[in-house]
């Protein structure tokens, strides 16, 4: 087989990957178009995690200049990724979950949110109480939920956004 063809999907699971690959390859092509209007270098690496489509970009200069594609608080990360999503969409049809990640901020948050998250399961284990969060966005949430699950425990998110948190119940 050549590359830029596509093999026959035997199942549904690898129909699944050939979409998610196509995905990443189309979001990478969006965000380095990106980087060359705001003359920015970065190494674009595709992967697909857990159903979804993951883009990281990356610099081996240091991630200083990217730091500006991340923003305050991930601010302008969130656009970015909402924007290449809509590109995607744009291409393909279709809705995408693409992941995107720049300069490691995404995969640092994540194990912060981890930590938080195996902290409020084992506060909620010992006091026997419920343990309410901060207002995350939804990405947050998600990773502290999964942190919670880990742990043994379930938990829930309350409020309207952008307000909405977590609340770690106990067992």
């Amino acid at each position: 087989m050549t590359e830029g063809t596509t093999p026959a999907a035997s199942s549904e699971g690898g129909d699944t990957l050939t979409r998610l690959e196509q995905e990443g390859e189309i979001a990478a092509d969006y965000l380095e178009g990106l980087l060359d209007i705001a003359d920015l270098d970065g190494d674009i690496d595709m992967d697909v995690e857990a159903d979804r489509a993951s883009v990281s970009i990356i610099s081996d200069t240091g991630s200083r200049d990217l730091q500006k594609l991340v923003g305050r608080d991930g601010e302008v990360l969130e656009a970015l990724q909402e924007l290449t999503r809509l590109a995607v969409h744009r291409e393909t049809g279709d809705r995408s979950r693409l992941m995107l990640d720049i300069a490691g901020y995404r995969a640092k948050k994540r194990a912060e949110l981890s930590e938080l998250g195996a902290k409020a399961a084992a506060e909620a284990k010992s006091t026997g109480e419920p343990v309410k969060l901060q207002p995350m966005t939804p990405f947050e949430r998600k990773v502290v939920h999964d942190a919670v699950k880990s742990a043994g425990l379930r938990s829930e998110s309350e409020g309207e956004e952008p307000q909405r948190f977590v609340v770690v119940l106990p067992a």
